[in-house]
């Protein structure tokens, strides 16, 4: 197996633990522990170690679909993994719409074959044409992150429904990575709810502020779930006891109120960075969740010199578009806490502003 750097994550191993505002964070600010019971008893392996049924169960009547049609991870990412093993051997094909994150496009290829698709800028629209155009007969499935990471887009439901057309009469399935889904106020039904060819991976961790949990689901038909499941007991077994202790309350009383809250924070924080985006001349495509994909300033020689002049001279960490194949484009992320945001949009503002003298 020959997999490629993960370049987003090497980029934040040189910057981010000595910067002081990480303002390339992809998920809402991290909730308290102290909101939570976290006496999770007896501190052994979660049995069985898919998951607990009953909670499984849960987890599956949001999707229409069974305990034996979801698993429980660590994390999305191990979702998404899971599912390429459990789909894709050598002789595979995947499609893969770009720019997204590497994971769903790296780990299919380090297993077969990969066809990306681009979203242009400066809309990101979906051309499902030049999906049905990459389509082979050895197609295992089509990659979709809906809302898309980095770009913020939403794809509407009339063109999700059409990929998962193209799976369906292909024999393929359609894998949809939704780990924002639920920040917008009025989120399009997972894919896994449209029928048997549809796989959702999703997590606690961009949505809920709780990525320290470290805890996600793959919810697809059974043969895929077992697949995975078989793979998962080389990776990490079982989720955690006390990750999902608390994600049962997460999703449970806690989940309207937690929600609410996060939803307001994105927004308030989305009219912040369009107000520096505008003040900047810059553009984005209006997003949904908690990053935005905006053009770099004129003055600056691609996307790595505007971010690393940002973070060696204000000590606030972008992410640069060449990691997502966009030189033009730096992510924002702006679901941290509100003072931290105001701290990093006035640094990155002074930077430009000292570039432009």
């Amino acid at each position: 197996m020959d997999i490629a750097p993960f370049g987003l994550e090497r980029w934040f191993a040189e910057y981010e633990h000595e910067a002081d505002i990480m303002l390339a964070e992809s998920g809402i600010r991290s909730l308290d522990s102290s909101r939570f019971d976290l006496d999770a008893g007896e501190l052994g392996y979660v049995i069985p170690t898919n998951g607990d049924p009953d909670f499984r169960a849960e987890v599956g009547e949001r999707y229409d679909r069974s305990a034996d049609e979801v698993l429980f991870t660590c994390g999305t990412q191990e979702a998404n993994f899971l599912a390429f093993y459990s789909l894709m051997d050598d002789d595979s094909h995947a499609v893969v719409v770009t720019p997204t994150y590497q994971a769903l496009y790296a780990v299919p290829e380090a297993i077969g074959d990969v066809t990306r698709v681009a979203l242009e800028p400066p809309e990101w629209e979906l051309d499902v044409d030049a999906v049905a155009d990459a389509i082979r007969p050895e197609t295992e499935v089509l990659v979709l992150n809906n809302p898309n990471n980095p770009t913020g887009r939403y794809h509407p439901q009339e063109k999700v429904e059409a990929l998962y057309d193209l799976a369906e009469d292909n024999d393929a399935y359609l894998l949809c990575d939704e780990v924002y889904r639920l920040l917008d106020d009025d989120p399009l039904p997972p894919v896994a709810s449209l029928g048997d060819r549809g796989i959702s991976t999703a997590s606690l961790t961009k949505a809920y502020g709780l990525a320290g949990l470290r805890f996600g689901w793959l919810v697809g038909a059974e043969e895929v779930v077992e697949g995975a499941w078989e793979w998962k007991d080389y990776t990490t077994i079982s989720p955690g006891i006390i990750d999902q202790h608390v994600a049962r309350q997460a999703l449970g009383d806690s989940e309207a109120e937690i929600l609410a809250e996060n939803r307001d924070l994105a927004g308030e924080h989305h009219d912040m960075v369009e107000e520096f985006v505008a003040d900047h001349d810059l553009s984005w495509h209006d997003p949904v969740g908690v990053n935005g994909f905006v053009t770099i300033p004129d003055e600056f020689e691609g996307s790595e010199a505007f971010c690393r002049a940002v973070v060696e001279e204000e000590s606030v960490v972008l992410a640069p578009g060449s990691l997502f194949g966009y030189d033009d484009y730096f992510r924002i992320g702006f679901g941290l806490p509100t003072e931290e945001l105001e701290d990093g949009l006035a640094r990155v503002s002074a930077c430009i502003e000292r570039h432009r003298e």
